[in-house]
């Protein structure tokens, strides 16, 4: 048995660890750790966000990225479930519908802006 210290995200242990060989294997006995140091303590999750009502005929975006194509410019009618805007988020392209008909009354973004959670893109009438 050796007793070794290991360093795990800033926190040191003392830990002990058996060699095993060919003659060992069967004599395995369960390893304990003793911390050297306070317990890791996990950070309290994130309080979720609050849910703010845009109203209707405004398109928001879902998740913080950057906007790859806009599909629709003003004076555009548009379907309920078009898509208006992609928005690529770790290498993943997202597609934003219409959630309703209506006139595209403005557009807020184009390619190449970058957008955060919950930003208006665009406005339908």
């Amino acid at each position: 048995m050796k007793k070794l210290r290991i360093t795990v995200e800033g926190k040191a242990y003392e830990v002990l660890v058996e060699t095993l060989d060919a003659t060992s294997a069967n004599a395995a006995a369960p390893v304990a750790s003793t911390p050297v140091s306070a317990p890791v303590v996990a950070p309290a999750a994130p309080a979720p966000k609050a849910v703010v009502s845009a109203g209707p005929g405004v398109v928001t975006c879902p998740l913080a990225g950057k906007v790859v194509a806009v599909q629709v410019k003003v004076g555009d009618t548009v379907t309920a479930e078009q898509a208006l805007v992609t928005i690529e988020a770790m290498k993943m392209n997202t597609y934003v519908y219409a959630p309703q008909a209506g006139k595209v009354t403005e557009v807020l973004v184009k390619a190449g802006d970058a957008v955060e959670e919950g930003a208006v893109m665009v406005r339908l009438g």
